[in-house]
């Protein structure tokens, strides 16, 4: 499968995409033995030979991580305000990035990885793959809200819905677990803000079929090729 340049360099962890792109434009990234500056090239990892500054660079080994994410962590590769992220909370000499994003305040599943493949596979809509979240409002869901939230409603002029909602208890109506397969920032929250609901507290339980049973808030674990393999046998078209 052929990729940008710019991204081939990004993934093995010489560079930013954007710092890719400069070193490209120097003249300092040789593809096949011939030096290119196009941005927009497109190369093979499995058979083309890629240098930088004569220097043959090395693929890297694909690695995947599921963390559980404790509050007040950014789900970022760097913070301009100097906060922690969740790449502090894994312990790797590769450059990963999540799949997605979780909130500063929200806990639960993120996955990260170096597989941009992977990333885009999960994330992108066609692919309809799940994410479950346990959900604290600051009161009781009415009935008549939930069925909007599963008929659909109106957010960011786009038709939006959950999938599914249920109670966590008979006589909990403001603790819920809610099924979207959406992956738009703030979503749960934006769907019950929008009926006049806050998010007290969010949790996703999983992600893809991922949960974190057994691993602590902040611990994590690194997935198998063959969990890898069983995603995209799920949920690939």
């Amino acid at each position: 499968m052929k990729i940008r340049l710019n991204r081939f360099l990004s993934e093995c962890g010489i560079a930013s995409r954007r710092k890719s792109e400069e070193f490209i434009l120097e003249g300092r990234v040789q593809v096949n033995g011939k030096t290119i500056i196009d941005l927009a090239f497109f190369l093979d990892p499995e058979t083309d030979q890629i240098a930088l500054d004569g220097e043959k660079i090395k693929q890297q080994k694909k690695v995947y991580f599921l963390l559980n994410k404790p509050k007040a962590f950014i789900t970022s590769t760097e913070d301009d305000k100097g906060r922690k992220t969740v790449l502090d909370l894994i312990d790797t000499n590769q450059k990963i990035f999540p799949v997605g994003r979780l909130d500063y305040d929200t806990t639960g599943v993120l996955l990260l990885t170096n597989d941009g493949d992977f990333t885009n596979f999960l994330t992108h809509p066609s692919n309809h793959v799940p994410r479950e979240y346990k959900v604290t409002l600051n009161k009781p869901l009415l009935e008549e809200d939930k069925l909007k939230l599963l008929k659909g409603i109106t957010l960011d002029r786009r038709r939006s819905r959950f999938e599914a909602i249920k109670f966590v208890s008979r006589n909990r109506y403001d603790k819920l677990v809610v099924t979207t397969v959406e992956g738009r920032n703030h979503f749960v929250k934006n769907m019950f803000l929008a009926l006049g609901y806050f998010v007290d507290d969010l949790d996703r339980e999983s992600f893809g079929g991922f949960t974190v049973k057994g691993i602590p808030k902040g611990g994590y674990r690194k997935l198998s090729y063959q969990e890898i393999k069983n995603i995209y046998d799920k949920y690939g078209n």
